[in-house]
């Protein structure tokens, strides 16, 4: 076992936060809950600061052979949205890009529980989103809008160790994220009329909830398989969330450059970690792209999907593992929120 893998500690048992103060650092687990209202002294923020600051979301992002197909509620503080698309492979287009806003409480609600026990809900004009563990090893999926159904199961039961990072945010205060490695999939997908089972195919959550600036800007990849996958954030959380999952060990990794045209983003990205443990080629097939201005608030973004080419270590020593043709997204967000 590596140094830079012992340099991963347990997750704390309850609480991101410890005597008052945020519990800073990178672990290795499952969280209860993130809850930042025991923050004290230098710390401790007014109850309409934290309101207006706290953000909330979920992601899931399912790969298969013939789609990926992305899902998420977010819960704003002001408000709640929540979006759903489907991407062909083989016609290399989103043929299902859905999305809504809401009142929060009312017809959404982002989980405080990151993974075991969430329930994540979105209700809406002929549409509704379910992301529900079953407190012991299945998050239950079910998605329904125009032209989509999905029914699915995600299984925790034999997983690598989640991802918990816990880290200070420059404007904001800090923030939290839970990112699993790659996740079995039994369940089907419907699209207009298309059948899709899912057996075959990966998942992977992003639980993030955290008081953050009201400007955020962030580059992120993911993609994952049984053997090898990557989680990796350049922006606005440092190198806090880097991480490799390599044969069901979980690597911390340094700060990553994203290399690509954010005028041209479906053109190939160059992916590097600063530790020498990751160089990877994104080649996009499509993707997703969004871009809202109400004013007051504000979102630049775009998920392309493709697949990663290159090699990873688990150590500065090793030989390098190849990485070929592996499944997952980019993106380029920009929120004024």
């Amino acid at each position: 076992m590596s140094t830079i893998f012992r340099s991963v500690l347990p997750a704390p048992p309850t609480s991101v936060v410890i005597g008052g103060a945020p519990a800073w650092g990178r672990y290795a687990g499952f969280i209860d809950r993130v809850d930042w209202d025991a923050l004290q002294g230098e710390w401790g923020r007014s109850w309409l600061w934290r309101r207006l600051h706290h953000k909330r979301w979920q992601f899931i992002g399912i790969a298969a052979r013939q789609v990926y197909v992305g899902i998420a509620v977010v819960d704003l503080g002001w408000a709640v949205t929540a979006f759903t698309y489907v991407f062909d492979r083989a016609r290399k287009e989103v043929v299902v890009d859905w999305h809504q806003d809401g009142v929060p409480s009312l017809q959404g609600h982002v989980s405080d529980q990151p993974v075991k026990g969430a329930r994540t809900w979105f209700r809406g004009w002929r549409s509704g989103l379910l992301m529900q563990h079953d407190g012991r090893d299945e998050l239950q999926l079910r998605v329904r809008v125009p032209g989509m159904r999905l029914h699915a199961e995600l299984s925790t039961a034999d997983a690598a160790p989640f991802l918990l990072a816990v880290g200070p945010i420059e404007n904001g205060l800090g923030h939290a994220t839970q990112k699993s490695p790659a996740l079995p999939v039994e369940g089907w997908l419907s699209v207009k009329g298309r059948r899709f089972e899912l057996g075959h195919a990966v998942a992977c959550i992003d639980s993030s909830n955290g008081l953050l600036a009201r400007e955020t800007h962030w580059r992120w990849a993911c993609a994952h398989s049984p053997e090898v996958g990557f989680n990796l954030q350049q922006g606005y959380f440092g190198d806090n969330e880097n991480a490799l999952w390599l044969d069901g060990r979980l690597i911390p990794l340094g700060l990553a450059r994203f290399d690509f045209d954010a005028r041209s983003p479906m053109t190939p990205w160059r992916i590097q970690t600063d530790d020498g443990l990751l160089d990877l080629l994104f080649t996009p097939e499509g993707g997703r792209q969004a871009d809202r201005n109400m004013g007051f608030a504000a979102s630049h973004y775009v998920q392309p999907v493709g697949t990663f080419d290159g090699w990873v270590k688990p150590h500065a020593d090793a030989e390098p593992v190849p990485v070929r043709h592996l499944l997952g997204v980019t993106e380029d967000h920009h929120s004024r929120w």
